[in-house]
């Protein structure tokens, strides 16, 4: 019964940790970490390694990038044949700008896991390098396989829609990166993907699309941060920026999570995006933008710091963003393109 009873308590948490990457929801990870406790005393060498990859998952949304490196090498090191294991470090690693070792463990995961996963993975590496018509090929190959054609896989295609969506925002292809958009959309809406579209209407001159398009969604920070933008700049005057209830109860949300030690950076890029799209605040979303940067370093990271510093026009922290954009082999046309 003992046996039976832990087994069905790390579905339940592989459960919450699927909500969480869909969804793109960290309270379904706070979930997963309040069951995960009953592990905490567990040394590292005798916790089962589905559990130790579950906990780095953890890590990972809390943003503890070194905590979950430090786990999935460790549950590697023991079951090196679990593709889910190689697909988050991979994630995690290519987070971090690492896109060499990211490649690594992709290509671990093409060994163990479903060739589908590690050639997705590959790709993704290579749009970020600015290898775009090689990534969008890869990725459209996958797509064009007839075993993905079935209503089971809708989640997949999505995935490798919203994919093809993110190169061609790298690539400069904002047309084409909207009818990938609404390709995933058809296919499976996520949380995850809402948020990404959002961005892009947002950047697109679009924000009046997005409070019907996050309509049902459940009200975290994510998504109060879209609503908040959307909602100023359908033209709320700045004297007159409190009064958009979504950017007031996101604000009382920032005050009290700033309480708890530790957590400023956490929050940093969505911070850093709410000073910088709702508050007006150019200097301090760079701060903040700049701090975001110390922990992840995904194009979205790099866009808002480069935003911001053009907003403020301080020209060193443009510079600063565009030295550490080719030290790690991003290419973006997106900041390429911002004065």
């Amino acid at each position: 019964l003992h046996k039976e009873y832990r087994r069905q308590r790390q579905m339940c948490i592989r459960d919450s940790l699927d909500l969480a990457r869909s969804q793109g929801d960290a309270r379904y990870a706070g979930q997963a970490a309040a069951a995960l406790q009953a592990w905490d005393a567990t040394p590292i060498a005798q916790t089962p390694p589905a559990v130790l990859v579950m906990r780095a998952t953890v890590a990972q949304f809390l943003h503890d990038f070194d905590g979950a490196e430090s786990l999935l090498k460790a549950a590697l090191a023991r079951r090196p044949a679990d593709p889910q294991g190689w697909i988050t470090l991979a994630t995690v690693l290519r987070v971090r700008g690492r896109y060499n070792e990211s490649d690594a463990a992709c290509r671990a995961l093409g060994r163990v896991g479903p060739a589908l996963y590690g050639v997705a993975c590959l790709a993704e590496n290579a749009g970020l390098r600015g290898n775009h018509a090689a990534a969008r090929d890869a990725l459209r190959g996958l797509l064009a396989d007839p075993a993905l054609a079935g209503s089971p896989q809708a989640g997949t295609r999505q995935w490798l829609w919203t994919s093809i969506a993110e190169i061609e925002e790298l690539a400069g292809r904002p047309a084409e990166a909207d009818a990938a958009y609404r390709k995933a959309l058809a296919a499976e809406r996520s949380g995850y993907l809402l948020l990404a579209y959002s961005d892009f209407l947002q950047r697109a001159g679009r924000a009046g699309e997005i409070p019907s398009l996050l309509a049902k969604e459940a009200r975290s920070d994510a998504v109060l941060l879209r609503l908040a933008i959307a909602r100023t700049q359908a033209g709320k005057p700045p004297a007159s920026r409190a009064a958009v209830p979504e950017a007031e109860e996101l604000r009382e949300r920032f005050e009290a999570a700033a309480l708890r030690p530790g957590t400023t950076a956490q929050h940093a890029r969505e911070e850093a995006m709410f000073a910088l799209d709702v508050q007006g605040d150019a200097k301090r979303a760079v701060e903040l933008a700049r701090l975001n940067l110390r922990l992840q370093r995904e194009p979205v990271d790099l866009l808002v710091f480069v935003r911001a510093a053009s907003a403020a026009g301080d020209a060193a922290a443009r510079e600063e963003a565009r030295a550490l954009m080719r030290e790690i082999g991003l290419k973006d046309a997106r900041v390429d393109a911002i004065p």
